[in-house]
């Protein structure tokens, strides 16, 4: 048996977690479907712009992050988002308001109506819920900060963030420090004010106050660069085929171009989807491929756009907005990308934008041809920046299977997944459907990964 460890999945969170090994001295492989690393990480220069089809920037909601960019020498390609772009945009009634982010902004916005400004207040008088891990994030939030608040800042941040549906989102597995607040503080502005001093303690922070960040060549050369760190360790474009318990380890049978293969080992991690590592382990643990199977992925578009921009009526002085399912749009929201980081497009005379379509509450859309979503999109899009004329440039790609749904009994899943780790030592399930989807979220795992290898191979 080879006492290496064994990676399943060259995205960031199985990059990040080979890297601490690597750093350790662990022996280790990783095997990667694509023929590159990043996972949902990729990064396209193409003529005058700069697009990213996966995550394109991440919150520094941990220190790990600068700390491996610094180590890996991307300290100069690490760029912070542009402070002209804190403003971020809700699209109500078919113009754009700025979403308030203090108490003085609060009361001049024209995004809420004064009786949903005085129901807010009334927040800190509101008591724990008996329903515990059965609600949804809508439930949790039109409870604690009314209807109105869900439906014009909630809905769109879920659906912008997760691409999710907050009628089916858990609260508890979706937004666990949300719903920590209440439970333990008895409120949420409670919980703000109190949680702030553990927050400090432990070095990490919130999601409101963490700085954006992305990289000059896009977020893919995060992982290309650690990937570039041990080339020899990384097989790519072979396909798991089946997990199998052997002699005190275990066996990975995988496909190589025409010939399948086989490797032994004691210790596997795997950070690949969770639809993409249910097949496998059907024979090993028929439960477990079950669960892994039923976390729902919504399809999402990813359309990226180019514009000159003198035919933008709209002022380009934010991050960008999200849309209100009321709003009855065919596309979730849009990053103003060459207004947030350097480098997006060619010359300030251009202007480039990230559109996000589908997702769980518009699963029907990919019942049209990409050209016919495409076409309403972009004619929509143009509606809501006030554009005149067609853009310059135009790119996108379809994620089938995008975002794991932290949905209602999803604390079935976790629960299970843990049972599992419990009775079969030696694997560990990881990637964005355990621990959190966000980028931030997969490098913080990706050290409790790696403490947990060193304790089974010591």
């Amino acid at each position: 048996m080879d006492k290496k460890v064994i990676i399943l999945g060259a995205g960031i969170s199985g990059l990040t977690t080979a890297y601490w090994l690597y750093k350790e001295g662990i022996d280790f492989t990783i095997l990667e479907k694509k023929a590159e690393p990043g996972g949902s990480m990729e990064s396209l220069k193409d003529g005058d712009f700069l697009v990213d089809f996966g995550p394109n920037s991440g919150l520094e909601t941990t220190p790990l992050i600068s700390q491996i960019a610094r180590e890996i020498g991307l300290a100069d390609e690490m760029v912070y988002a542009n402070e002209n772009s804190d403003k971020r945009y809700i699209l109500r009634d078919g113009a754009l308001h700025a979403l308030p982010m203090s108490p003085p902004a609060l009361i001049k916005s024209k995004l809420f109506s004064t009786k949903g400004k005085l129901r807010l207040l009334g927040e800190p008088f509101i008591g724990k819920s008996e329903e515990g891990y059965y609600q949804s994030i809508a439930q949790f939030v039109e409870r604690r900060l009314g209807r109105e608040f869900l439906d014009y800042a909630i809905d769109p941040f879920v659906s912008g963030v997760s691409a999710g549906d907050p009628f089916k989102l858990s609260v508890k597995s979706a937004f666990p420090k949300l719903y920590r607040l209440e439970e333990l503080y008895g409120g949420l502005v409670k919980g703000m004010i109190k949680g702030a001093r553990e927050r400090k303690k432990s070095r990490e922070k919130s999601k409101q106050n963490a700085r954006m960040f992305s990289f000059k060549s896009g977020m893919q050369i995060f992982p290309k660069t650690i990937a570039s760190l041990f080339p020899e360790k990384i097989i790519y474009n072979c396909d798991i085929k089946e997990i199998s318990k052997s002699g005190s380890g275990y066996r990975i049978d995988y496909s190589g171009g025409m010939e399948t293969k086989s490797i032994e080992c004691p210790v596997i991690l795997s950070t690949i989807p969770a639809y993409a590592l249910s097949a496998s382990v059907d024979k090993l643990d028929h439960a477990l491929a079950k669960h892994l199977n039923d976390v729902f992925y919504p399809a999402v578009m990813v359309l990226y756009l180019g514009y000159k921009k003198e035919i933008i009526g709209q002022p380009l002085d934010g991050f960008g907005y999200l849309i209100p399912s009321k709003e009855k749009r065919n596309y979730l929201g849009a990053i103003w990308s060459s207004t947030i980081f350097p480098g997006r497009t060619a010359d300030d005379k251009e202007a480039a934008f990230t559109l996000f379509v589908g997702g769980a509450r518009r699963e029907d859309l990919f019942k049209m041809s990409d050209d016919e979503i495409i076409s309403q999109a972009v004619k929509e899009f143009a509606a809501d920046m006030k554009i005149k004329g067609e853009p310059l440039y135009k790119n996108y790609k379809i994620w089938r299977k995008a975002i794991p749904q932290y949905n209602l009994g999803y604390i079935e899943h976790e629960n299970y997944f843990a049972e599992f780790e419990n009775k079969n030592r030696g694997i560990l399930l990881s990637g964005n459907y355990r621990g959190g989807i966000a980028v931030g979220d997969c490098v913080k795992n990706s050290e409790i990964n790696f403490k947990r290898i060193k304790e089974l191979t010591a």
